[in-house]
């Protein structure tokens, strides 16, 4: 792959091959469908023909895109198809009222999104419960039976893909809209990002009747070999590495950007559908069928997709789908098996959260062997000393893993690793790595246990760990690491979120000398920057201009968030700004005042002091006012709780609802109650969901009201007819 073919993401250009053998296609028995035209047979009109020619040059390019993105099958060169694309939009630009609104050239990113709105989906996108063992699968089956005593026996099973969620709505097979799953009420529309990806059909292939509507669902992903291809050009870029395909291929779909998203080798495959009104399309009956006929349509399917004739045949798959994992070319994480009968899936149903008819076989994270080089300590924005894992470079589901966390001294003595060990590395959640302990057999000889410093290895003044605290911290406010990550957060997106102020700029600025205080950043001119390297007018002026337009637009709530108040996070910081006009009014609260507002606690009200009794922070304080920096907000009286009939009660809620939290917190709240963030003495209610975890025991030690969901309903109602 040469550096031209990659794009500012470090991304394979738009058309470069997959170089793959597996496609994604899934070895299913044939379905009842309209067999397709074949493009190549029909006539090319001549070129004084503009109409008809537009028509079929639409068509040819499609059906070339399908064979070289979705089959890997090209028969033409780039050349020619560059040159077909070519004429295409030329007479496009020429006859605009003849665009075919499934034209290949809608493919091509335009200028900036405004912003990503939200839209309800027609039909809930629900998860998957889990199971992790054999037992569990057949005790699913059973309660299957239990509620269907008549339900079939025979599954559709495939790989559990690990990408963003997304569902596609094609109207008379045309592509009308795309949303991601969100909470799976509501997505974000990312249409015109997925029009995009070349494996998604702007059009549904085959000659029809289509169907009118059809929400197709499925899984937005990036294979392994291009994520490692991206990460690899990064690299020599000096650029950040991109954590996870998954990840990527989330934050690709959600640029803004379109011509970014373009750039970026996602692929989409198909495996369900929301809402489908087949008209005169024949219906699917069966999910095998399905499968086959979302293949007609022109999709990617999920590789190695099987019919299993009864459970045990289910069992068989899954296992081999779990020693196969690391030769599939995207992520995975488990395996599905769905009811192949679509009318007992009907009839089955749904849970609060979940499907009656499908479950996801959970794998646990993938483990591999490396040799632990060395342990390095890194310092914080609040001055904890956390212990990194330094390996040798090893491969772990797909990603190259260099670094891992230790978490803290406590975690090393523990798992008793140490410098020269062979460990068993992996991604916790197949994200985050870590160290899961070490290969004793395989110690050398005189490796020695790791000793915990005690002094910070950045400033050298001594560390201190607070008594019931696992993490030693430095104390020192002027440590450059605790400046440097402090600065950065003070700019982050919990912070301030400065547009356009990348790290990389703000360590440069930090190191160099020029910003020691987050005050001085509104000081910055365009002469300031100049001189750093790769530093130009245009970029220096955009700098000096997000400053500046966050020094007047800044609310109450982003300062108290940017500040890194040790335990105030942006949720705390919105409260703190409800109740306060300013930051000279929250500098002035005493304890008792802290702790009289919802959520804050003795440790929080404590670290809120401690906070503004710092004559550093009060010089810093001091600064930001000078600069012009000091936002000021109303008090919200609303945040102690409306006029309704929970009016002044506080509220938890915990667990799994048949609603949103969000749908939930809102009903609360327009009742007059005050939603609270953890159990404490505070709180008057506690409304449990599925699985409400360790909150509902605190909760009933403390003697708090606990309801489950239909009682907190039915007491809204009660008080309302009331």
């Amino acid at each position: 792959m040469s550096p031209e073919q990659l794009s500012l993401f470090g991304a394979p250009a738009a058309k470069d091959r997959a170089g793959s053998k597996a496609t994604g296609q899934a070895p299913v028995p044939p379905a009842a469908s309209a067999a397709p035209v074949d493009p190549l047979s029909l006539p090319e009109p001549s070129r004084d023909m503009p109409r008809e020619r537009m028509a079929w040059l639409v068509t040819i390019l499609e059906h070339h895109n399908y064979l070289y993105h979705t089959l890997d099958k090209p028969i033409i060169s780039d050349d020619q198809y560059d040159a077909l694309f070519r004429e295409l939009k030329a007479l496009e630009e020429e006859h605009p009222q003849w665009r075919s609104p499934h034209s290949p050239t809608l493919r091509v990113g335009g200028g900036l999104l405004g912003g990503l709105p939200k839209q309800r989906h027609r039909q809930r996108m629900y998860g998957l419960d889990n199971v992790f063992s054999a037992e569990e699968w057949q005790e699913f089956v059973a309660r299957m039976q239990r509620a269907l005593p008549e339900v079939p026996l025979a599954f559709w099973c495939d790989p559990k893909l690990d990408g963003l969620a997304l569902e596609i709505i094609y109207e008379n097979g045309i592509l009308q809209q795309a949303l991601t799953r969100g909470d799976g009420e509501e997505g974000e529309v990312v249409t015109e990002a997925v029009r995009t990806i070349r494996t998604v059909p702007l059009r549904l292939r085959g000659a029809g009747p289509f169907p009118e509507r059809l929400e197709v669902r499925g899984e937005v992903v990036i294979y392994k070999k291009d994520f490692a291809a991206i990460n690899e050009h990064r690299e020599s870029l000096g650029q950040k590495l991109l954590a996870n395909p998954r990840n990527a291929a989330a934050g690709a779909l959600r640029q803004l950007d379109v011509a970014n998203t373009q750039q970026m080798p996602l692929r989409f495959l198909a495996y369900s559908l929301g809402e489908a009104r087949w008209g005169r399309a024949l219906p699917c009956h069966f999910q095998h069928e399905l499968a086959t006929r979302l293949r007609d349509y022109g999709f990617l399917t999920p590789p190695d997709g099987r019919l299993c004739a009864d459970p045990a045949a289910v069992e068989a798959y899954v296992e081999s789908v779990r020693q196969g994992r690391a030769d599939f070319p995207m992520e995975i994480d488990g395996a599905v098996a769905k009811q192949d009968d679509l009318e007992a899936q009907e009839a089955l149903g749904f849970t609060a959260r979940a499907p009656r008819f499908a479950i996801a076989f959970k794998f646990p994270a993938m483990q591999v062997h490396t040799r632990l080089t060395g342990i390095e300590i890194q310092v914080g924005r609040t001055g904890v000393l956390t212990p990194v894992a330094r390996l040798e470079p090893v491969a772990v589901g797909g990603v190259m893993v260099t670094r891992a966390t230790l978490h803290n001294e406590d975690e090393i003595l523990a798992k008793d690793v140490r410098v020269g060990d062979t460990v068993i590395v992996q991604r916790a959640g197949d994200v985050i790595p870590e160290v899961v302990g070490p290969v004793l057999e395989e110690r050398p000889a005189g490796a020695r246990p790791f000793e915990f410093p005690h002094i910070c290895p950045v400033c050298g003044e001594p560390a201190h760990r607070e008594p019931g605290e696992a993490a030693w911290r430095c104390g020192n406010i002027s440590c450059p690491a605790v400046r440097l990550r402090s600065i950065c957060h003070f700019v982050s997106k919990a912070g301030l979120d400065v547009q356009g102020v990348g790290q990389k700029w703000m360590e440069q600025l930090v190191s160099s000398g020029h910003v020691t205080s987050p005050e001085q950043l509104f000081r910055l001119t365009v002469q300031d920057l100049l001189p750093f390297d790769r530093m130009g007018d245009v970029l220096a002026q955009k700098i000096v201009d997000a400053f500046d337009d966050a020094r007047h637009n800044a609310t109450l709530a982003r300062l108290i968030s940017a500040l890194g108040i040790r335990h105030v996070g942006e949720q705390t910081a919105r409260m703190l700004a409800a109740h306060f006009h300013d930051m000279d009014a929250l500098a002035a609260a005493d304890t008792q005042r802290l702790l009289e507002l919802p959520d804050v606690g003795p440790e929080v009200a404590s670290s809120i002091r401690s906070f503004f009794e710092s004559p550093a922070n009060q010089h810093m304080l001091a600064g930001l006012r000078e600069a012009g920096l000091w936002p000021v907000a109303a008090p919200e009286p609303a945040a102690a709780g409306g006029e309704g009939p929970l009016q002044g009660k506080k509220i938890l809620f915990t667990g799994t609802l048949s609603m949103p939290r969000g749908k939930a917190k809102q009903l609360a709240e327009a009742a007059g109650a005050v939603v609270l963030g953890s159990v404490s003495k505070k709180l008057d209610i506690l409304v449990v969901g599925e699985d409400p975890g360790s909150k509902l025991e605190k909760a009933q030690s403390l003697g708090i009201a606990v309801l489950d969901e239909a009682a907190f309903l039915g007491l809204l109602a009660d008080r309302t007819d009331a």
